[in-house]
């Protein structure tokens, strides 16, 4: 089961500081997860420029330029945030049984583990 999925709140937890130019310490939503790279796109993290070429749509208005874009980031990088303390947290699973229309289920949840200090 995975640690981290599309639309988490994660922080980046490795890298440059901020004061450096760089990302650590930034918080943002899980945009994409690339499994098969081990990478996530975080919202307003790694930013990089991407000049396109111009070009022409069918309506005739014109597209290309320089583009700012979040590149993809690796898992090892970044840690997800437990809702409650807003501070980077290591991720459990535990079975819990789900009752649907009359039908129990045991079904793997993920949740924030508690730790005494931070990441």
């Amino acid at each position: 089961m995975a640690n981290i999925k599309k639309g988490d709140l994660v922080q980046v937890i490795s890298g440059a500081t901020q004061a450096r130019g760089g990302d650590r310490g930034k918080q943002g939503r899980v945009i994409e997860v690339l499994v098969e790279r081990n990478r996530v796109v975080v919202e307003g993290v790694n930013m990089v420029t991407k000049h396109v070429r111009v070009g022409q749509t069918q309506r005739g208005t014109k597209t290309g330029g320089i583009e700012t874009m979040e590149a993809p980031i690796h898992l090892s990088n970044v840690a997800l945030v437990d809702p409650e303390t807003k501070k980077p947290t290591r991720v459990g699973h535990r079975n819990e049984e789900v009752t649907k229309d009359g039908v129990t289920k045991t079904v793997r949840v993920r949740y924030a583990k508690k730790s005494g200090k931070d990441l």
